[in-house]
């Protein structure tokens, strides 16, 4: 079990006037999976992202369950606490790239552990930013909204990709029936 390691508190005037008014209303309805085997940790983290309008928030605090909630939930965004029990964050964090597919899924390690080579590690195994715990609120909101923005966007491309897909398949079933027309037309000698 890993100790629980405070926030540094951005000023509450930062909070309060919100720095960046619109900033995070955009992702609310994006799904946000936290991953931390500690409760203040989790309790800080849901509390964090509620105060600045997400309401799509889910916590697992047994990283034995990380990979099934993530398969069920189905997040646009994954918090994950590298020092835990049972299974520790880079073994879940390989789990999750592992069944994640083509699917691009954004994971913002946060960590105590200030090992550059478990930043390193973590990095290669597939975590999208990384992120020190304490850390400053504002920064966070704004790594978890920026990371929230590429999700987004690669979700947009993904759907654009498959409508074009959709559209050259249509395409050249009409091309292929006219073509097979024109040779019918052309056969019969009409």
């Amino acid at each position: 079990m890993t100790s629980t390691i405070p926030v540094e508190s951005t000023p509450p005037s930062l909070i309060s006037t919100n720095p960046l008014p619109g900033t995070f209303a955009k992702f609310a309805k994006m799904k946000i999976l936290v991953i931390d085997d500690e409760p203040a940790n989790v309790a800080l983290l849901e509390g964090t992202l509620s105060d600045n309008g997400y309401t799509r928030v889910k916590s697992v605090m047994d990283s034995r369950l990380a990979a099934e909630t993530c398969k069920t939930f189905q997040p646009d965004l994954v918090l994950l606490d590298l020092m835990m029990p049972h299974v520790d964050g880079l073994t879940v964090l390989e789990g999750l790239r592992a069944q994640g597919g083509d699917i691009f899924l954004p994971i913002l390690v946060l960590t105590a552990d200030v090992n550059e080579e478990t930043k390193l590690r973590a990095l290669s195994a597939g975590a999208t930013d990384f992120l020190l715990k304490p850390f400053e609120q504002i920064e966070a909101l704004l790594r978890i909204a920026n990371l929230l923005e590429i999700r987004r966007l690669h979700v947009q491309l993904d759907m654009q990709r498959l409508a074009y897909e959709d559209a050259v398949h249509a395409r050249t079933s009409e091309l292929r029936d006219a073509k097979s027309a024109l040779a019918k037309k052309n056969w019969s000698g009409v």
